[in-house]
């Protein structure tokens, strides 16, 4: 019997993607990984497709797939049960920086959050209008202008006006 001709690569291409998402389902019931079996699909698609550059005849291209990913996934299962679980040390706790803040550092924030909202009341209306309407609700100054009816020119200086004031009862005048 002659050799047959080998499977063209965008075959094998086409073949391995249209499957992709069973095989993976399939070496994952063995592995009982996902993670695993992304890695046994990937190994199965680069002997696959060597074998098929190779020219080899490969009679049944999808049922030999599907016995790759097998192979492999019970070489894995095999390898973890012998081997055990690979133990992975977690970071001591102690050692990692929270992103959190420190109790201290809330209390420090609500008393600047007070004395922010006490130096915003101390403003004319519409100077606190804008400002909210422009830091708080993030709104543009034209959109404020517009509902103040006012220039934008004029709502950029209330909403500085305010920053600056807020910023001098926080800090002290070093602003």
């Amino acid at each position: 019997m002659a050799p047959a001709d080998p499977i063209p690569a965008d075959s094998t291409l086409a073949i391995y993607i249209e499957h992709r998402d069973r095989l993976l389902t399939y070496a994952a019931r063995i592995v009982r990984s996902r993670a695993s079996a992304e890695d046994i699909v990937q190994e199965a698609w680069l002997r696959f497709s060597a074998r098929a550059r190779q020219g080899s005849e490969i009679a049944q291209p999808q049922g030999y797939l599907y016995r790759i990913v097998r192979n492999l996934a019970l070489n894995w299962a095999k390898r973890t049960t012998r081997h055990g679980p690979i133990d992975v040390p977690e970071p001591v706790m102690e050692g990692v920086a929270a992103d959190l803040p420190s109790a201290e550092q809330v209390l420090v924030y609500r008393d600047e959050l007070r004395l922010l909202e006490d130096s915003i009341a101390e403003l004319p209306e519409r100077t606190q209008t804008a400002f909210y309407l422009y830091r708080i609700e993030g709104r543009s100054l034209q959109d404020i202008a517009n509902e103040l009816n006012i220039s934008v020119v004029r709502v950029h200086q209330l909403v500085k006006e305010a920053g600056l004031h807020a910023a001098r009862r926080l800090f002290g005048d070093e602003t």
